[in-house]
């Protein structure tokens, strides 16, 4: 079925007003004080929270870059 109304132009565009991407927050790492996205592990140390740490050599992450 089509819309028996066209939407108008301003309308359309105040919808899309709010769909904008927002900004990713970004936090430091406390092992290398490089900055981290939040809940994601860095990329340098492979730290994530107090007490978890990951290594994943393949993708360069957690490893040392000798």
């Amino acid at each position: 079925m089509n819309p028996t109304h066209r939407q108008s132009p301003g309308r359309t565009r105040r919808r899309r007003a709010h769909e904008a991407l927002d900004v990713k927050l970004q936090t430091l790492c406390p092992d290398t004080g490089k900055p981290k996205q939040h809940h994601r592990a860095c990329k340098y140390s492979g730290y994530v929270r107090p007490g978890l740490t990951i290594k994943v050599p393949k993708l360069g992450i957690g490893v040392s870059k000798d």
